[in-house]
């Protein structure tokens, strides 16, 4: 029998959302290194991108209780998922796909090992009762710590709940035969929740060095509506999504003492705090800042070129649960970063040492946004750009795509040789 992996994503191909991008890259690599690849994931509903819908149409299967794709001549199951407003109907349609996922996963044939990315913590359990009925190996990738996460963010009080969720957090990582987190804060973090610590391992995530990459001015294509040409302003940019993972006071607090100066913010994308946003530039008249609606992925490297630095202002409540993997795109396009984050959170580790970033860790709001203006007020454009070098050169060595993902390969060989 050869060697068949099922990933199994709460996304994947054609959902437009990082976790996809990096599971698609990682499917890829099992493909191309001889493995059959089968995978198992809902029906996009994350962000929904037509034009993806076009190249990677979803067909029906039984009378549509579930839906097939072919990502690249991979086969992908899709169970049916949609954004409900309705808590309770969001619920049903989470329960259903658990229970849909868990027997079209039983029924897939001559599977070696399955591998998932957290979140939700249910999918390492659902994929643990179908290796133990069907005697395969079960990795789980753990992408955001839960239920930290929930727990810091403040959504989740339930002492039951909260006791609930940390005792499956435990059972999936001591009964996977493998689990893998993406930096030494996350590892040492859930370390002492293992019985045997031998089981996990670090595999960092990555960025697609094709894709993203320093582009010539000449290269740069940017729609002027949004993004004016030949300014003389500082541009800061974040894309990505618009949410309580990032810090937005304190851009609103500099923007406006920066509101009369050389300084245009730049925010692209969509979220739930982006109403937020429109309503302090409205009130403060804010200029300087300009809301942009999501833009393709592969208009990315044109905007990160079009920038002149890119800006990531953590949430502190949830700065240390999850790390954007956006840094190490901005890395690929040469460009620096500036970052507020506390100095033992996973985004902070991994650039105090490599000079491509401006690190800002004050935690009070009004020494932050004074810590902010002096950054902008020393900028010479000359150290910009060799900042950016910096940042390639490291992820041309440690975070490629295909550095990082045959990790993941010779991760999985091992288990299924036993060695």
């Amino acid at each position: 029998m050869g060697k068949k992996i099922l990933i199994h994503s709460i996304v994947f191909s054609p959902d437009g959302v990082s976790t996809a991008y990096l599971y698609n890259d990682i499917a890829l690599k099992f493909k191309a290194s001889g493995y059959d690849v089968v995978v198992l994931t809902t029906t996009p509903h994350y962000n929904v991108l037509p034009e993806a819908l076009k190249v990677q149409p979803l067909k029906k299967r039984l009378l549509g209780l579930y839906y097939e794709s072919n990502f690249n001549g991979i086969k992908v199951k899709h169970v049916p998922q949609k954004k409900f407003s309705s808590a309770l109907l969001r619920i049903i349609g989470f329960v259903y796909w658990h229970i849909l996922s868990f027997f079209i996963g039983l029924f897939e044939k001559e599977v070696s090992v399955i591998l998932s990315p957290s979140p939700p913590l249910t999918i390492g359990f659902i994929n643990l009762l179908i290796g133990k009925i069907k005697k395969i190996k079960v990795v789980y990738n753990v992408q955001e710590i839960y239920p930290d996460f929930l727990i810091e963010q403040g959504g989740l009080k339930s002492k039951f709940i909260i006791s609930l969720l940390k005792w499956l957090e435990r059972f999936v990582y001591n009964h996977s035969d493998a689990v893998t987190t993406i930096d030494a804060v996350f590892y040492n973090t859930i370390a002492d929740r293992f019985r045997d610590r031998k089981k996990l391992t670090i595999i960092p995530n990555f960025v697609d060095t094709a894709l993203y990459r320093p582009l010539s001015t000449v290269e740069i294509s940017v729609d002027s509506n949004f993004f004016p040409l030949n300014t003389s302003t500082l541009k800061l940019m974040y894309a990505g999504n618009i949410g309580h993972a990032q810090d937005w006071v304190p851009l609103i607090k500099a923007a406006i003492r920066l509101k009369d100066r050389p300084f245009e913010f730049f925010i692209i994308g969509e979220g739930v705090m982006k109403n937020y946003i429109q309503e302090e530039i409205k009130d403060n008249n804010l200029t300087n800042v300009h809301l942009v609606p999501y833009q393709p992925r592969e208009q990315m490297a044109s905007l990160i070129a079009y920038s002149d630095l890119q800006f990531i202002f953590m949430s502190p409540e949830m700065e240390g649960h999850g790390f954007p993997s956006k840094v190490y795109t901005i890395m690929a396009c040469a460009k620096p970063l500036l970052v507020c984050s506390g100095e033992s959170t996973p985004i902070y580790r991994l650039l105090k040492d490599l000079q491509c970033a401006y690190l800002i860790s004050e935690r009070d709001i009004e020494k932050k946004v004074t810590a902010i203006i002096n950054v902008l007020d020393s900028i010479d454009k000359v150290e910009l750009k060799k900042m950016g070098e910096l940042g390639l050169d490291e992820v041309t060595l440690r975070y490629s795509n295909d550095v990082v993902t045959s990790q993941y390969v010779e991760l999985i060989n091992k288990i299924i040789t036993n060695e």
